[in-house]
């Protein structure tokens, strides 16, 4: 089975590879995206859109987990596939108890901080009365399950390392489903407290998860294996260095949301701000499959450029980029061409919605080319470049977006808090193919030297 997964890693054609990682990938992720999207819904029409708005602000704080999972799960993975390529069994037999350690360690910080400062975070945001109150009142319950969430989904991504897409998208559909229907049964039995039955669906379905991972690497992993858990210098530093990027994206996510959220308030009022929640659950939503393509990506530009089969990088990366742009457009082409509907989703008043839908398709209007984005991005942590991909990400989403969105709408008016994201996100995509496109050039002059 090792050298099975090796083998097509390293042979098999890009296109019948982007089937094969891809498809279970974007499966696993979306399914993942499922929490928050369907906590939003079942929200907004079992409790109200206030409700809505409150899971959509502390999502932005619950992203904490996921930069904490991407920094362990995306450094573990990538210095896994690439060990896979060159066949070093000494690295990949430290690799579970390192990712263990941090794990337990982060999420143990984590669950303390999230509990003490809930409060302030939705004070940053702008969030007042009933929407403060339950966002306070769902994030205390979502982080006792720190822990959890943070083992089963940096587990996932060590997994997808290994190239087992189809597994790691079996144990996250089964917490989503969960998910899926105990929210709804919690929210109704639990009456006044319906908030906290929300979250509480949230945490069983990922200790359900977090089950089910371990299982997988105590029996079933074909180079991972259950070792003791303790920290590996030659391990952990260049996960930290790879890894950064992607916890980096993930924190800064929380960080531009913060921002969006309080400019929302502060020039439409509760009114853009519950918009904006339900543009923010349908953007982040859409991103997701995104992520499961560049969970694909990953073991086979890893496995390769650890073989020095650099060619073979260059298809693979034409192949995915063709492919990540195709999965945009079917999240780009809904939302705007039926934006009400998409809106609607999670019961936004009608009102809201007329007034506010052209502020969303601006919002949305350059997501059609996310797919490069994220594809260059996992580029370059695949091949273990931590400082390109952190520039990338401190460019986007902190040095320029700040300003912009600060800025731009005290210049143009309340209306730039809508298109100040797009025009950013623009330029870096244009700045990140430049940056991918010299270094596979340089490798074409590496691989002729290696020859």
């Amino acid at each position: 089975m090792k050298e099975d997964m090796k083998t097509q890693l390293l042979t098999k054609s890009p296109k019948d590879l982007l089937f094969q990682l891809a498809i279970p990938g974007i499966i696993g992720m979306v399914v993942i995206g499922l929490y928050p999207f369907m906590d939003g819904i079942f929200a907004g029409w079992i409790i109200g859109d206030y409700a809505m708005s409150a899971i959509s602000i502390s999502m932005s704080l619950t992203i904490i987990n996921g930069g904490i999972s991407a920094l362990i799960g995306v450094g573990s993975a990538s210095i896994l596939s690439r060990a896979i390529g060159k066949g070093d069994k000494e690295t990949t037999d430290k690799i579970f108890g390192n990712f263990c350690y941090w794990v337990i360690l982060f999420s143990i910080v984590i669950t303390v901080l999230g509990l003490v400062f809930a409060p302030n975070f939705l004070d940053l945001v702008g969030a007042k009365g009933n929407i403060k109150e339950l966002g306070v009142r769902y994030l205390r319950v979502v982080f006792f399950g720190s822990i959890f969430v943070n083992f089963a989904q940096a587990g996932n991504m060590t997994m997808r390392g290994e190239g087992a897409l189809k597994q790691s998208m079996m144990i996250m559909g089964v917490g989503a489903l969960l998910n899926i229907i105990l929210d709804p049964i919690f929210m109704k039995l639990m009456g006044e407290y319906a908030i906290e039955g929300a979250a509480i669906a949230t945490v069983i379905s990922q200790i359900v998860q977090a089950i089910l991972t371990f299982h997988y690497f105590s029996k079933k992993s074909a180079f991972v294996g259950i070792h003791k858990i303790q920290k590996s210098k030659a391990i952990y530093s260049e996960m930290f260095s790879i890894g950064s990027s992607a916890m980096m994206m993930q924190i800064l996510f929380a960080v531009q949301q913060t921002f969006l959220f309080k400019q929302a308030f502060a020039y439409g009022g509760d009114n853009w701000g519950i918009l904006m929640s339900a543009t923010m659950r349908l953007y982040m939503f859409s991103f997701i499959p995104l992520w499961g393509m560049s969970q694909g990506l990953q073991p086979v530009i890893g496995a390769n450029f650890g073989a020095k089969q650099y060619q073979r990088v260059k298809d693979t990366m034409k192949i995915f980029m063709y492919g990540a742009t195709i999965l945009a457009a079917i999240s780009w082409i809904p939302s705007m061409f039926f934006s009400e509907k998409s809106l609607s989703l999670f019961n936004v008043r009608s009102e809201i919605i007329e007034a506010g839908v052209m502020n969303f398709k601006l919002f949305y209007s350059t997501f059609i080319l996310y797919g490069i984005m994220i594809m260059t991005l996992t580029f370059f942590q695949s091949i273990g470049d931590g400082k390109k991909a952190s520039m990338i990400v401190m460019l986007r989403q902190l040095i320029l977006f700040i300003p912009a969105i600060l800025l731009l709408p005290k210049v143009f008016g309340g209306l730039a808090v809508w298109w100040a994201e797009p025009i950013v996100d623009f330029s870096m995509i244009l700045l990140g193919l430049f940056f991918m496109l010299s270094r596979l050039r340089k490798m074409g002059k590496e691989e002729a030297i290696n020859c």
